[in-house]
């Protein structure tokens, strides 16, 4: 078993978040420079071409939210359009088994909450090192482990 990080901690894909942010970023300068630069555009159409360009910026940085952040109350799950607050108690397992597209935190009452803030992506060997440090903060948390 692996040592537990220090708490707070906050585990998010860095690098998948980098390249949303960046990517929503030039999106939203490319086409807001176009509307400028159409000579034939109408105020109301430029408006809608810069409109369009927050549009596709605010859904790129809607999909760069999630997040997993761990204290000594228990664990906060921001995913995409949801957020939950877990108790410690309340985590049975964390797995991140070959394949997942996310850390899966399977809860006391049987459920199973997805994580998106611990995904391989881009960056697979730090998911795996973020959901073993995850998964040693659950163990050493909760009473009698698993």
């Amino acid at each position: 078993m692996s040592e537990p990080p220090a708490l707070p901690v906050t585990f998010r894909p860095k690098r998948t978040r980098a390249v949303l942010l960046g990517a929503g970023t030039v999106i939203f300068v490319v086409i807001t420079v176009i509307a400028f630069l159409l000579p034939k555009l109408s105020p109301g159409e430029r408006a809608s071409f810069v409109f369009t360009g927050a549009l596709l910026f605010g859904v790129l940085l809607l999909l760069s939210r999630p997040k997993v952040v761990a204290d000594d109350s228990g664990v906060s799950v921001v995913n995409i359009a949801t957020s939950r607050c877990l108790a410690w108690a309340e985590i049975v397992q964390v797995t991140l088994r070959p394949g997942d597209p996310w850390v899966f935190l399977n809860l006391s009452d049987g459920s199973s909450l997805p994580a998106l803030g611990i995904q391989p992506g881009i960056a697979r060997e730090q998911a795996v090192a973020d959901a073993k440090a995850l998964r040693a903060l659950v163990d050493a948390r909760t009473p009698q482990g698993d």
